[in-house]
């Protein structure tokens, strides 16, 4: 038996769609007035540089942060209503930058707990802890807990636990960080089969090599503001994703900044 892995809501939808989202931490603009469009059954990935609002943009999508002005529409749903934006959350998954795993429960307890936060029989939750310990290569440690993880069974397991609602589109916050090429291996296959199978995937990540291997479109966040939103091939017809990243979010100056004693 295989891993029953997502199908879209609605094609007709955009799975993201804003106008305008905006986040304020004070007098501080994270997130400005960006207008961003990602159809549903595609691998976007969403990239900039440190700083540059990515997190903060999964934040409100995920509905971990309240927009501060603009709006959003999650898999066709308006997120500003809050019943709207409860079912979209049934259909969503998420690996957040830090991870947010129970430290002392063990891997097949962690995905029973987030499988009945999704409100799954109790048969689909043993069945889907069985396929995804298994495809991750965690089902030889049943008896250790998520704090004796290596960070890269961590990553596998956030992954696992997204992926066990069967979700129409999942938020990924560097998946990729400190993976060895072992685990960077199995989550790229396994997100290949999502989109492969119908799911929208949002990745964001700072090598961009994946990002090159696995997105269909890409777009690039800097200062909190959208600079650059397209498709993978017609990015690849202009030159490669690397030299239109340090375009479109500045190097200038860089060259320049040389340590004395290495000259």
């Amino acid at each position: 038996m295989s891993v029953s892995l997502p199908c879209r809501i609605d094609a007709m939808n955009p799975a993201i769609e804003t106008s305008n989202l905006t986040r304020d931490f004070g007098n501080f603009r994270a997130v400005n007035q960006l207008n961003l469009r990602v159809e549903a059954g595609r691998f976007y990935g969403f990239l900039g540089p440190n700083g540059a609002g990515k997190s903060t943009t999964i934040k409100m999508f995920t509905g971990l942060l309240a927009p501060s002005g603009g709006t959003m529409r999650i898999l066709g749903q308006d997120m500003s209503d809050a019943r709207r934006a409860l079912e979209v959350k049934r259909h969503i998954g998420v690996v957040p930058e830090n991870l947010a795993l129970f430290d002392n429960l063990t891997a097949r307890e962690h995905l029973t707990f987030i499988g009945r936060m999704y409100l799954l029989p109790p048969a689909t939750v043993r069945a889907r802890c069985d396929e995804l310990l298994a495809m991750m290569d965690l089902a030889h440690e049943e008896k250790k807990l998520t704090l004796e993880f290596s960070h890269g069974m961590k990553k596998k397991l956030a992954l696992a636990a997204a992926l066990i609602p069967n979700p129409d589109l999942l938020f990924l916050d560097e998946p990729f960080e400190g993976v060895d090429a072992v685990a960077s291996r199995v989550l790229r296959d396994t997100l290949k089969q999502c989109v492969g199978r119908g799911a929208t995937v949002f990745l964001t990540s700072h090598v961009l090599e994946i990002v090159e291997r696995l997105c269909t479109d890409v777009g690039i966040i800097a200062h909190g503001e959208l600079v650059h939103q397209g498709t993978m091939e017609e990015l690849r017809r202009a030159g490669s994703l690397e030299d239109k990243f340090l375009a479109v979010v500045g190097e200038e100056g860089h060259e320049a900044q040389k340590l004395s004693w290495l000259e």
